[in-house]
């Protein structure tokens, strides 16, 4: 199974809607919640090759995107072999 990491922040439904797919596909994934967290937020723009905007998906520290590359993936049939189904 891989490792995927979502950088997100409250009240933001384009994180709860790349929540959704995953919880839908039946996966785990670590949540990094950059609201009111500088020190999560530098690690994100960092990781991210400087974007700021959330959320931001990883799969096995392959940075994917956002949600709607997130689903993308999926409506090309990508996202289940990357994320190992």
């Amino acid at each position: 199974m891989a490792t995927i990491e979502v950088y997100s922040s409250d009240r933001c439904p384009y994180c709860v809607k790349a929540k959704a797919l995953l919880d839908r596909k039946g996966v785990e994934y670590k949540e990094i919640n950059v609201t009111d967290d500088d020190e999560a937020r530098v690690a994100l723009v960092k990781k991210a090759n400087g974007v700021r905007t959330v959320p931001q998906i990883f799969i096995d520290e392959n940075h994917v995107g956002g949600c709607d590359d997130l689903y993308e993936l999926d409506r090309k049939g990508e996202l289940d072999p990357m994320i190992g189904l």
